[in-house]
């Protein structure tokens, strides 16, 4: 388990194309290899001593926290379009406005790391390996897509990372029955992070309504806990590679709130605004957007500059047009292939269709 960048621009700027070369003007910009950012002190439960209430942010992994952030936020942006456009059919959760959740957490672990989730994991699928392209192509259908366009929103997986999972609550079952599970976490000192993605809304009820308490970090009162802004990818980096550190030092698991917020509905089907007003959520992206705020600090302490991020946003973009083409392109599974990949290294063997009578090979 215990498995910079200094850049510095030119830019021409030449007057008319007549002009000799001597007219060239030359400017030069250096930005800062690192900045140093105070973040919000976590709450905790049952431990001496939180994560550090500074972080420390270079250049480099700025411009890539940046570019991960807006991919997620982009795709889940290009999906809404999709689903509307009735390319994709059936349930589908978006995350966007949770991205730092998923790019700090990827921050403090390592890839050999495992992490199950439930489903709105379409971030974690990125982070975890999975490219925009099979991503869209897996809520499209198709057979390009990351489960073979048979899993759809809630149902994809990648190297180390046991995806999103239809049921409620399911992840927790398939690390033990959810009370059990820290039980014996907590008996064995497994090192074992347990994360609640606390979006302050369970389908269409506000937490207040519906827990009695909303300290969520608290909920094992025998397990140490974390409660995080969610909403700072440098806040969670730290906090997971707190929580990571204390789990591999032998000490055994630990519980991590996440505050954050999402934007969309609960579903596609959720408009979102009977239970929670439009204010709020532009309240919410006014103040505490988590791309919002990457892109404050990174400008503000000089690690790029506004119209470098610009040139990210440009090419994002075009990798999530690129994506969403190929989605809407790229062939369906065909009807003998629907029972593959039952198991990933079981020889052939038969499986009925609906019909008795009918029979379909299935292969790994």
């Amino acid at each position: 388990m215990k498995k910079m960048l200094v850049a510095a621009v030119s830019r021409v700027l030449s007057g008319v194309a007549q002009k000799p070369a001597s007219r060239v003007l030359v400017a030069s910009c250096n930005y800062s290899n690192d900045a140093t950012f105070e973040i919000k002190k976590c709450d905790i439960h049952r431990l001496e001593e939180g994560p550090p209430v500074t972080a420390v942010l270079t250049r480099e992994d700025g411009l890539k926290y940046y570019k991960v952030m807006q991919t997620i936020r982009r795709m889940e942006l290009k999906a809404d379009q999709l689903y509307k456009q009735k390319f994709i059919r059936g349930f589908c959760h978006l995350c966007d406005g949770q991205e730092a959740c998923y790019v700090g957490l990827e921050a403090g672990i390592n890839p050999t790391d495992h992490i199950i989730t439930s489903y709105r994991a379409h971030g974690f699928c990125y982070t975890r390996g999975l490219s925009v392209r099979s991503i869209l192509a897996e809520l499209t259908g198709r057979r390009g897509g990351c489960a073979k366009g048979k899993g759809g929103s809630m149902h994809m997986y990648s190297k180390n990372f046991y995806g999103g999972n239809g049921i409620v609550g399911a992840q927790g079952p398939l690390g033990g029955q959810i009370a059990e599970a820290y039980n014996m976490a907590a008996l064995w000192k497994l090192p074992c992070v347990f994360i609640c993605e606390n979006n302050r809304y369970g389908m269409g009820t506000a937490i207040e309504r519906a827990s009695a308490s909303t300290d969520y970090y608290k909920r094992v009162n025998f397990m140490p806990g974390l409660r995080v802004d969610g909403m700072d990818v440098l806040c969670v980096r730290e906090a997971t590679k707190f929580a990571a550190n204390y789990c591999r030092s032998g000490k055994g698991p630990i519980v991590m709130e996440l505050q954050t917020y999402r934007y969309h509905g609960h579903s596609m089907s959720d408009p979102g605004v009977s239970y929670r007003t439009r204010e709020e959520i532009q309240s919410v992206r006014g103040k505490s957007d988590p791309i919002m705020l990457l892109k404050d600090k990174i400008v503000n302490s000089n690690l790029a500059s506004v119209e470098e991020l610009k040139e990210i946003d440009v090419e994002v973009r075009k990798e999530i047009d690129d994506a969403a083409q190929f989605a809407t392109t790229d062939p369906e599974p065909a009807l003998e292939e629907i029972a593959h990949h039952i198991y990933s290294d079981n020889p052939p063997f038969e499986v009925r269709g609906a019909n008795q009578w009918v029979k379909y090979k299935s292969i790994s």
